[in-house]
């Protein structure tokens, strides 16, 4: 179980508001460690076992990005409105907004590692540390790995996804069916799934507009508005101290997580055996000591 939250809210974000809650005190001397979730368009809730950091001294800051979760839904924006500079923007007014712009350590997960990422290249200047785990820095990279995974699928798997991405039926059952096969090898390996990790799987349906419109119907058919995107050329901006996080079955295979390592000085690298693309859940005692390792370090 995860600690109690010392505060929940919303701060406001333009003319909208970004759901937030804290764990442990804020400016207690330690920085403050801001989980950034995945999707575009999942939920903080799969993360809150990072709270538990809480419990060894480090506040603990997860929130709901725009379009999801406790954040205003926006169902009837346009795919030009759902951006990367967007979600940017709406981390930088967090941390502002929430007093911790002068301490902080980032966590991002999955689609959380390049927005990451990407704010860590505007050298802010509280930003202590930098985690990417499970996470691109390309998805025409990551497609061509979800390519060679998806090859390794039963072929009835196989067959019945190609038949109904030709056709559009992703909510079909045997779509749904076929799409758990590559998601249990992969994303989760724990049976049954966590409570937190399927809070945040049904809230992305619950309303998929950021994640339809961004990403694609699933983790494997990208076929959004991310499809091209890539940040590798400028990860060597990056001068904040980094650790990468990624599980030995994850869909984010070393070919993903590499431009990070190679172009990241000084990166470190920390790959959970037994893991695929959510170590915090299936390795949480390995997962916790690698994380307070790295914070204390700083």
């Amino acid at each position: 179980m995860s600690p109690d939250p010392s505060a929940k809210g919303t701060v406001p974000f333009g003319e909208y508001r970004t759901w937030y809650r804290v764990t442990g005190e804020l400016g207690s001397g330690r920085p403050a460690v801001v989980a950034v979730h995945g999707g575009p368009g999942s939920t903080h809730d799969y993360l809150l076992s990072l709270a538990r950091l809480a419990e060894d001294g480090w506040p603990v800051v997860h929130y709901d990005q725009l379009g999801n979760g406790g954040s205003t839904h926006l169902p009837d924006k346009d795919a030009e409105f759902w951006t990367v500079e967007l979600f940017l923007a709406e981390l930088a007014n967090l941390v502002d907004r929430l007093g911790i712009a002068d301490d902080y350590v980032l966590y991002g997960q999955s689609w959380g590692g390049p927005l990451c990422a990407r704010h860590a290249m505007t050298h802010p200047d509280g930003l202590r540390g930098l985690v990417v785990a499970n996470a691109p820095a390309s998805y025409p990279i990551w497609l061509r790995e979800m390519a060679r995974l998806r090859a390794e699928l039963p072929p009835d798997t196989r067959q019945a996804l190609l038949r109904h991405e030709a056709a559009g039926t992703y909510d079909s059952e045997e779509y749904l069916a076929a799409m758990r096969v590559f998601y249990d090898r992969h994303v989760c390996r724990l049976t049954p799934w966590p409570r937190d990790f399927l809070s945040s799987f049904m809230e992305i349906y619950n309303d998929p507009t950021v994640y339809y419109t961004m990403n694609g119907p699933n983790e494997f058919h990208v076929i959004g508005s991310l499809k091209d995107w890539s940040i590798v050329d400028d990860l060597h901006l990056i001068d904040t101290p980094t650790l990468l996080i990624s599980g030995r079955h994850d869909e984010a295979t070393p070919a993903v997580v590499q431009p990070y390592h190679d172009r990241i000085p000084g990166a470190r690298w920390e790959i959970f055996e037994e893991s695929s693309h959510l170590p915090h859940l299936e390795e949480p005692e390995r997962f916790r000591q690698v994380m307070t390792d790295f914070l204390k370090s700083l």
